[in-house]
């Protein structure tokens, strides 16, 4: 099943549309859907797909020679290519007057056993390629080295390229589609646990249950899952105990710098550095509040994979207890009674992204050029406040607070919020209040007679 990637395809098809050369990026962290996206665009399409290997040179060479060769029918009638040169001229020569699509899924594995390819595909473009109808796609994992070795100015290739695409984890509106008959609250669960790697929500039977879901392709030892996140690391980075302690302890509720240093007992520069890393892996991010007049605190570090918040959170830290085979016991009594609170900060994202819908389709008060979260200093009460969302323009600002719990909101939520937006007072004020479980009839009346107060349980997306 293909869900999603409507723009990615598109974009890609417009570019082959235009029958001329084109030398394409598309680059992405592992899992997250790349090499399913370019195989639905070959479809029906003269393609030639390689994919790399961590070989040395010479192997990878024999390789694409043989994918090609194959192509053309050629094979064991002409010998390989002695040069990744010679390969890229015949290729020119098949693609001069028809178009041809030519995809490299994992560059980086060549181009770190042969650090002369990106100069050499300069080349080739500058004096072979870009008058043909060779549409060439290169495709990497890493998302840094695609960043610093292709895309950046002192890259032999910078200039050369028609067009990035960058293929990010489904949004929960994405992710909705793999269980389109689990209830809304089960979809909001199964995105918080497995977050938007297509991979990754595929594993689970959206006929089942959630928590059997959690049991049998999760916490069993056998499944795929299980030891997912660590595999990953492991194939990333050289020193994985130090990143594992750096990721739980933001996973169990350390999230400046200070506390996740002092969490995994190392010094604050060390632990920066790491941290860095795990960000241009994209599973951690930095989050900033945003500025408006009162000053606000500093940055914090989350967790930006679902799936791996879910699996450090709750799989690394009972791993005694699941080796033992008690898995009942860390469901019953190590997940459930949490399983509220973990996903309150996935349904802030959730009801970020749904604002972002409305606001294009301008179905809100006003259109916001803005929208974060902001949490810092209220100079009025002397205490320090948090405000789920923000979203706001030069004259309007509007104010969310989001519930994820089993009880109607009430009087006291809205209230609450109206006192703290106290602190900013330059821009016409609107409120919203998201609820998994509905509202009070008081709040309901309130907003009917107040039309700057929005109240939000369905998302109609």
């Amino acid at each position: 099943m293909f869900v999603g990637r409507k723009y990615e395809l598109e974009t890609l098809n417009r570019l082959y549309n235009e029958d001329k050369f084109h030398f394409v990026v598309v680059y992405g962290r592992r899992r997250v859907g790349k090499t399913t996206l370019l195989t639905e665009f070959c479809k029906n399409k003269p393609s030639i797909f390689f994919v790399a290997e961590e070989y040395n040179d010479k192997i990878n060479l024999e390789s694409f020679s043989d994918k090609v060769l194959s192509y053309f029918n050629l094979e064991g009638l002409v010998g390989r290519f002695e040069s990744w040169e010679k390969a890229f001229i015949f290729l020119a020569q098949q693609a001069k007057d028809k178009r041809l699509i030519v995809v490299i899924d994992e560059f980086p594995y060549i181009a770190n056993t042969n650090k002369s390819i990106p100069s050499l595909l300069q080349n080739l473009i500058d004096h072979h390629l870009k008058n043909t109808k060779l549409f060439l796609i290169i495709c990497g994992s890493s998302v840094s080295f695609i960043e610093k070795e292709v895309l950046s100015y002192k890259s032999p290739l910078y200039g050369r390229r028609t067009a990035q695409l960058i293929v990010e984890p489904f949004r929960f509106f994405e992710s909705r589609e793999f269980f389109l008959n689990y209830s809304f609250e089960d979809q909001v669960i199964a995105y918080g646990v497995l977050g938007g790697i297509p991979q990754y929500l595929s594993i689970f039977d959206s006929t089942k249950d959630i928590y059997e879901n959690i049991k049998t392709k999760i916490l069993d030892k056998s499944s795929y899952l299980y030891e997912e996140p660590k595999l990953l690391l492991r194939q990333e980075v050289r020193e994985p105990a130090l990143y594992n302690s750096i990721i739980e302890a933001i996973a169990t509720g350390s999230s400046k710098l200070s506390e996740i240093s002092a969490k995994v007992g190392t010094d604050i520069d060390k632990c920066a550095k790491y941290i860095s890393v795990l960000i241009d892996l994209k599973i951690l991010e930095k989050v900033t509040p945003l500025k408006l007049e009162s000053k606000s605190r500093k940055s914090i570090y989350k967790i930006k994979d679902n799936f791996f918040r879910f699996w450090y959170r709750f799989v690394f830290t009972n791993k005694t207890l699941i080796e033992q085979g008690l898995i009942d016991e860390v469901i019953e009594n190590k997940i459930k009674p949490f399983m509220n609170e973990f996903i309150g900060e996935v349904y802030e994202e959730i009801c970020m992204d749904y604002l972002k819908i409305l606001n294009k389709a301008k179905k809100l008060p006003f259109i916001f050029e803005n929208i974060g979260k902001w949490w810092g200093n209220n100079p009025y009460k002397k205490r320090e406040e948090e405000i789920d969302i923000v979203a706001f323009d030069n004259n309007n600002i509007l104010f969310g607070e989001c519930k994820w719990r089993n009880q109607k909101v009430d009087m006291s939520v809205l209230n609450n919020l109206i006192e703290k937006s106290m602190i900013f007072n330059n821009r016409k004020k609107f409120y919203v209040l998201f609820s998994k479980s509905g509202f009070a009839d008081e709040v309901i009346s309130f907003a009917k007679q107040n039309p700057y107060v929005l109240l939000i349980n369905k998302f109609d997306y």
